[in-house]
């Protein structure tokens, strides 16, 4: 770079390195996914199914209508290529790619594995769930819970405890995610999930995370050394900056600044991956999970957009500025608009149960957004579409879609969440 990009250049730059300039193939399938999968590097989990489970939706975004049950495949078979781990929080990640993170299993052990921890008090609970699934193979909680239970083991053999000590030894390594039965986790120990080769790469800390820092200002294209790491939450910022400086000197990345993009006042310092492209323009319309590498990173999302977003699951109803668990919307290269989509499944109905424009949204927006959300009902099977009339771009939205209801916005009161675990919450 060596100099200073525009907005919209930056712009460009990011949804091109993301896959959004690619044309949406006709009828994706597993190769698609794939090459997708890859250029993220990583997908994100999360327990919400309002509209779509968020890992279903980045596919969507960029792949259009695809099968669900080829991700399924890919992602919650015995011995898939993928596996979970806390790499951007809790995520898909290549199965190969498990010793990357052997730096943060061990930091995590060091964290909470110690004799002052729940790990250290309840070191028979852990040993006895161990000795199961070394016997028994991958299970699910709720089978180790039940049978100990039955064995009358002590007052301990609790869903909460067992869980627990899965959870600890997931975070640790010694156990991996063997798939899930709905979104319920069946987990094994990691000799038993995964593939030897995975098993037997130990990369080391300084090795991993330059190759982290690489593969984030790739998937990327231009991003600070903030965007860098978060992009799987590395907490030591010396040696991402170490490793930037690594990757500069060897050519893969170009310092510079973009417009707009700020440090104390001054002009913050970007880096350019050698791999991004910059088009010449980007015709991409998209509905994004709030876990998008584009937007999940909320400071880069307002510097990338001028799009200040939260979501509101948490807030309480009557404070909800734009709904449950709106969507950010994407026409060209802007995020132009936000959408709270709910999956009515009894009635086979998409409802927008919310639908604002941000600021210089092109006049085309409603009709493209239009022909989104049909593209969405299709791949979710859902018959038909309401549109409420709570937000600024209900009436548009509603006006190019004439096929559609509409509804009273009852979209203010609490959407249930679905009976799953809840994400995890510790952090590396």
């Amino acid at each position: 770079m060596n100099g200073s990009l525009s907005a919209s250049e930056a712009r460009r730059i990011v949804l091109a390195a993301q896959g959004f300039t690619r044309a949406r193939p006709g009828s994706p399938g597993t190769r698609q996914l794939n090459t997708t999968l890859r250029r993220m590097h990583t997908l994100q989990i999360d327990s919400v199914n309002v509209f779509a489970r968020s890992h279903y939706l980045p596919l969507f975004s960029r792949l259009g209508a695809y099968d669900p049950k080829a991700l399924d495949r890919l992602l919650f078979a015995r011995r898939a290529p993928y596996v979970e781990y806390w790499a951007h929080v809790a995520a898909f990640i290549p199965a190969e790619d498990w010793g990357l993170f052997r730096f943060r299993m061990d930091d995590l052990r060091a964290k909470y594995g110690g004799d002052d921890t729940w790990f250290g008090r309840n070191r028979e609970t852990v040993e006895w769930v161990r000795s199961e699934l070394a016997e028994r193979g991958p299970l699910r909680p709720a089978q180790i819970e039940r049978d100990a239970k039955r064995e009358a083991r002590g007052p301990w053999w609790d869903w909460d405890v067992v869980k627990e000590a899965l959870e600890h030894l997931w975070m640790f390594g010694e156990v991996a995610i063997a798939g899930r039965r709905g979104f319920e986790r069946t987990y094994g120990l990691a000799a038993d999930v995964l593939p030897p080769a995975a098993l037997e790469t130990s990369v080391p800390r300084d090795d991993a995370i330059r190759e982290l820092v690489r593969r984030a200002a790739r998937a990327y294209g231009v991003a600070t050394a903030s965007d860098i790491a978060d992009y799987w939450r590395i907490r030591d910022r010396p040696r991402v900056v170490a490793a930037i400086r690594t990757l500069e000197d060897a050519g893969e990345l170009t310092p510079g600044t973009v417009e707009g993009w700020t440090t104390a006042g001054r002009p913050a310092k970007a880096w350019l991956h050698r791999d991004a492209a910059i088009p010449r323009r980007v015709d991409a319309t998209a509905i994004l999970t709030p876990f998008d590498p584009v937007v999940w990173f909320r400071d880069r999302a307002e510097r990338l957009f001028d799009f200040a977003y939260r979501i509101e699951i948490y807030t309480p109803a009557p404070k909800r500025r734009y709904g449950y668990y709106s969507l950010p919307v994407l026409v060209g290269d802007d995020l132009v608009g936000r959408v709270d989509l709910k999956a009515d499944r009894a009635a086979s109905t998409l409802l927008v149960q919310s639908a604002w424009w941000e600021h210089g949204a092109p006049p085309h927006a409603a009709e493209r957004l239009a022909e989104e959300l049909r593209a969405a009902a299709r791949w979710q099977e859902l018959e038909s579409i309401s549109v409420s009339r709570w937000g600024d771009a209900t009436d548009a939205l509603a006006a190019a879609l004439p096929e559609a209801a509409r509804h009273e916005a009852g979209s203010r009161e609490p959407v249930a969440l679905a009976p799953d675990e809840p994400t995890a919450s510790v952090e590396a």
